[in-house]
């Protein structure tokens, strides 16, 4: 089979050609593009003569696959798949597999890193020491004894659970369905606006579908306690941002870590939650992690193995 992988993979080229060894002895070819390119014209060139194409974050759209002729898998050595045109892979007859659970524990921290930030004013703190008109230090708060709102009880909302469980937090979570793995953790599961009423700590980890999307609106958020905080690590579009930047701006919510946006950084100069009070923001990094890269590559070229071995595996979208 020929295989093509459109883009860097964040580890070392000679990393890679590691991995893709055992595909080239067993006969496959394999071609690497190790610079990346969101032009639809040079993603189809890249793409054209492969049956299985490999990539990572970078957005792969309909008048791409809507032209491929020999492409039967796509890989996405990422969580989140809604980059890739589902339909028209669909339409194509084109299975669609991703890495799932390669930074479970990158996305996980950079939550809590978010919350103790929030609550401790580390960034501000950064800023006010170094300020030559220094303003005194910031009262924070901890996290110890308050609630946590998980939303969204997947591996990474549960990893997320148990760093706040071992810093003395209570748990409670929503989630569409029952998981026994929440409850043994001592996540008390709860309606989504039962949630928002109770959480001191909100934090987001659902996938973004047609039902998810700005699941998060003003009138879900108005639910927040004015003390509470609201962490987004998932996808951005799940939360509406102009009614998080709005509430607060009026105090109505006294905080927001926000790693995740409609669309990638850089945002435009006008985006709401640039000039939000009391808002966190870091450019979409949470599952970028030295340890998150390498256990990517790893699993994106086990599936291309599998695939090819007709076992596959972490299929999100049937051919």
């Amino acid at each position: 089979m020929k295989i093509a992988l459109l883009e860097p993979l964040r580890v070392p080229e000679a990393r890679i050609n590691e991995l893709a060894q055992p595909l080239i002895d067993a006969g496959h070819e394999f071609t690497y593009y190790p610079d990346k390119t969101t032009d639809p014209n040079e993603l189809y060139e890249r793409s054209k003569d492969a049956d299985i194409v490999m990539i990572a974050n970078n957005p792969y759209p309909a008048e791409v696959i809507e032209r491929l002729e020999n492409t039967k898998f796509i890989n996405v050595a990422f969580t989140g798949f809604d980059h890739v045109n589902s339909k028209a892979s669909k339409d194509k007859g084109i299975a669609i597999a991703n890495a799932s659970g390669y930074a479970t524990t990158a996305v996980a921290e950079l939550a809590l890193g978010l919350t103790l930030d929030l609550f401790r004013a580390i960034t501000k703190g950064n800023d006010d020491i170094r300020n030559a008109n220094f303003p005194g230090p910031f009262q924070g708060r901890e996290i110890k004894g308050k609630t946590v709102g998980i939303v969204g009880t997947g591996h990474i909302g549960l990893e997320t659970a148990k760093l706040f469980k071992a810093f003395g937090a209570d748990l409670i979570g929503y989630n569409r369905s029952e998981k026994q793995e929440a409850k043994d953790l001592g996540v008390e599961l709860v309606e989504l606006d039962e949630l928002l009423q109770r959480a001191d700590i909100v934090s987001v980890h659902l996938p973004l579908n047609d039902e998810t999307k700005h699941l998060l609106n003003k009138d879900k958020l108005s639910l927040m306690k004015e003390s509470a905080v609201i962490i987004n690590v998932a996808r951005g579009p799940i939360i509406d941002d102009a009614a998080l930047a709005d509430l607060l701006n009026e105090g109505k919510i006294a905080g927001a870590g926000i790693d995740v946006f409609d669309g990638e950084p850089p945002l435009p100069a006008d985006y709401p939650l640039l000039s939000a009070k009391n808002a966190i923001l870091t450019p979409h990094v949470g599952f970028l992690s030295d340890e998150a890269m390498e256990l990517r590559a790893q699993i994106a070229f086990e599936n291309t193995k599998a695939f090819i071995d007709g076992k596959p595996q972490n299929i999100v979208q049937e051919a």
